[in-house]
């Protein structure tokens, strides 16, 4: 008997991760209920387990008296002579009770104590084990659905994707394997209940980890991201090392890493660009694939006034704003684009020459012949003593912010002649 409940338990805890200690407490337990049902108490009851061997006695403490007045928890001094002579009035004498006369009840009771314990301690491993990848990615097999919800089968328990964490237009089928993002891990009697979502931002980031050595050991770090989920996300990089290029790293030979996540998240489009610790840079690329004219960013309230060429514009803005959008998300900062006619009819628009037609033509040192600098990007250049303390300038860098996106040039012409169109 010892060796087959011995086995049982190696069983259990290889199988369920439920230790042999806490499955040991619960038969203890289960004892002392039975015990407590067969008597009508236990409080004079101790079992004697040995974890090693499984092997337990179960004991009642009697204490001898002249007169018994209870026989659960004494015992007469001619009974405790019997068992041994060396016991007097007051001594506690310690009875064997055998568990094979206890009730069917009794016994009954005890299995759904162990039972219980185990299920507890089940439904406690596994939220353990969930919880800690709370925030992460994980990989998950569809089960069905229910109602606008989906069943999402994460190995030992399942996990549900509502209606509003699903990117509208996904469809999945039956034993597709997708990957998610774990939002939360609730505790309750039923097990744990584990939300996962693939429309949240840092889905993205996480696909990046698990694709890009580089940000995965910390060279290359995502400073912000901004997504509209099935549609485009953006991202801007920073790398620690400066032979480490951060864009370029998470693009990818061929741009095979990027492309890797993009078919994850079924084919929504992705821009990555440099961070910079100057605001009007920032903005600038991250409002690329859009060539950016000037930029003048107020730290302070966080707006900036961003010029661009009037072909631009639309470009600039994004079908339905979303360009825009997401570089204001990504950046912080109230964006306020205008094209190059709005931007000199408003008075805002820094006019370096008069007769400035195209800024294509633009070209190094064309503007210095009537006195006009050629602005560096740099916002220490004395060309920006003018502005208000606190703004950063960007503007006429001869780059169009296409260095620094990942944004194939194919790319930026679809969405130009996209936004054409409309």
């Amino acid at each position: 008997m010892n060796n087959e409940l011995l086995e049982a338990l190696n069983i259990l805890e290889k199988e369920k991760d439920i230790s042999k200690e806490t499955l040991l407490e619960a038969i203890e337990n289960s004892l002392l209920t039975a015990c407590k049902n067969h008597f009508g108490k236990s409080d004079n009851i101790k079992v004697d387990m040995n974890p090693e061997t499984c092997e337990y006695h179960v004991y009642a403490e009697k204490t001898v008296v002249e007169e018994v007045e209870d026989d659960v928890t004494q015992i007469s001094l001619g009974n405790a002579k019997m068992i041994d002579s060396k016991y007097e009035l007051g001594d506690i004498v310690n009875i064997e009770v055998k568990s094979k006369e206890f009730g069917r009840i009794a016994t009954q009771n005890a299995k759904n104590v162990i039972l219980q314990k185990i299920r507890e301690e089940e439904r406690k491993v596994l939220f353990d084990q969930y919880y800690e990848k709370e925030k992460d990615v994980v990989t998950g097999i569809v089960q069905r659905y229910v109602g606008k919800n989906i069943s999402i089968n994460l190995g030992k328990v399942d996990a549900i994707l509502s209606e509003n964490e699903q990117i509208k237009g996904e469809v999945f089928q039956p034993t597709e394997r997708i990957k998610l993002y774990i939002l939360e891990v609730k505790s309750t009697s039923k097990g744990p209940k584990i939300l996962v979502s693939r429309t949240h931002p840092e889905l993205v980031k996480r696909l990046f980890e698990s694709e890009v050595t580089e940000v995965k050991e910390g060279i290359v770090e995502i400073k912000s991201i901004s997504r509209e989920a099935g549609s485009r996300t953006k991202i801007a990089v920073w790398s620690n090392d400066p032979d480490v290029d951060p864009v370029g790293a998470c693009v990818g030979l061929n741009g095979v890493r990027v492309n890797a996540i993009v078919n994850e998240l079924r084919g929504e489009k992705i821009d990555i660009i440099n961070w910079s610790d100057n605001a009007a840079m920032l903005i600038e690329n991250a409002l690329s694939p859009a060539k950016v004219i000037s930029v003048i960013a107020d730290a302070e309230e966080k707006t900036a006034k961003v010029v661009v060429p009037d072909y631009q514009l639309s470009l600039a803005i994004g079908k339905e704003g979303q360009n825009a959008r997401l570089a204001a998300r990504l950046t912080g900062f109230k964006i306020d684009i205008k094209s190059e006619t709005q931007a000199r009819e408003a008075g805002d628009f820094m006019d370096y020459e008069n007769d400035y037609e195209e800024y294509d033509e633009y070209e190094e040192g064309a503007y210095e012949e009537d006195g006009y600098a050629e602005p560096s990007g740099d916002e220490n250049s004395s060309d920006y003593e003018e502005l208000p303390e606190g703004e950063e300038f960007s503007g006429y860098e001869g780059s169009s912010g296409e260095e620094e996106s990942s944004d194939y040039e194919a790319l930026a012409a679809d969405s130009y002649e996209e936004q054409s169109n409309e």
